[in-house]
């Protein structure tokens, strides 16, 4: 039988209930407001010309409208189109391998029935605690894997990420084995137990890692700075950092020769970068929020 709820109790959580929205919800506003600051300032910032904010700083209103960072930023169009598409390749190729290794990594060092789970996840452990360093990691790149100017030296260094597989370790760990155990008796091989089994079981931490490495590869300018000299191979993040740092050189030599130095907007250019690079990537956030949340505090939890 079910047990009935007194009036004075009803009256109690309705009670708690209104107070915790009156002041949940004000105090949560008011919290996401002050984290839309900076994006507000960066916007307006870099529609604000160069001379007011030397003059008076940075604002979330443009008092001066000006739109020459842009134009800077935009002098070659075909420069900014070519980088946008190594970037938009290297973030979607780069994620979906990622993903893939890192989750069947994960997935079989949670396996009960494997016997070297243990000693595997040391040796992963390990490489967060100590490296060879830049040179030897330069050398192997270079000499023995050939990625000199090639789109994959911006794609396999960080194609495995120990910290994504003990994600989704830990997570996996939650999945009752009895499950993949029952497959393997109906004559599924392995491979299949984890496409058809274990993948559709593990989208929350399949969309936690993939937001985490689609960031990765997004707002990576090092790798390309270190591997590539071929232009046309430039990504977004490296094509806008040469930009800036050759307005930066520009306004150097305009200052020791004399020149007017005001029509380069350096101050104003940097927001405008900020709004290029971080505009697409943005939209990406949206779509996966909810597995995103549900899978980093199971993946945290667990393990």
């Amino acid at each position: 039988m079910s047990k009935t709820v007194k009036p004075s109790v009803r009256r109690h959580i309705s009670r708690d209930v209104f107070t915790f929205k009156a002041v949940g919800y004000p105090l949560i506003f008011l919290f996401a407001l002050v984290c839309l600051i900076p994006f507000l300032i960066v916007i307006g910032s870099s529609l604000t010309s160069e001379n007011y904010i030397i003059r008076n700083g940075y604002s979330i209103i443009p008092k001066e409208l000006s739109l020459e960072s842009y134009k800077t930023i935009f002098q070659s169009p075909m420069a900014i189109l070519r980088a946008y598409g190594v970037t938009i390749f290297v973030t979607l190729v780069g994620t979906a391998l990622s993903v893939f290794l890192n989750t069947m990594a994960g997935y079989v060092l949670q396996r009960k029935d494997f016997e070297w789970r243990n000693r595997l996840s040391f040796f992963y452990f390990f490489t967060t605690l100590f490296s060879g360093g830049l040179m030897p990691w330069y050398i192997l790149c270079v000499k023995y894997l050939g990625l000199k100017d090639s789109i994959w030296a911006m794609i396999l260094p960080g194609i495995v990420s120990v910290w994504n597989i003990l994600l989704v370790k830990g997570f996996m760990a939650g999945i009752p084995f009895e499950m993949t155990e029952a497959a393997k008796i109906d004559g599924a091989g392995d491979f299949s137990i984890f496409m058809k089994l274990i993948w559709p079981l593990s989208k929350p931490v399949v969309a936690t890692i993939g937001l985490f490495t689609a960031l990765t590869y997004w707002n990576d300018w090092y790798n390309s700075m270190l591997f590539i000299n071929n232009d046309h191979l430039y990504s977004l993040q490296y094509q806008l950092y040469k930009l800036i740092n050759d307005a930066k050189e520009l306004r150097k030599i305009a200052a020791e020769s004399g020149m007017v130095v005001d029509t380069v907007p350096i101050e104003s250019m940097k927001m405008a970068l900020t709004v290029v690079v971080t505009g697409p990537i943005i939209l990406l956030y949206p779509f996966v929020q909810r597995y995103f949340i549900k899978g980093l505090t199971l993946g945290a939890v667990k393990g």
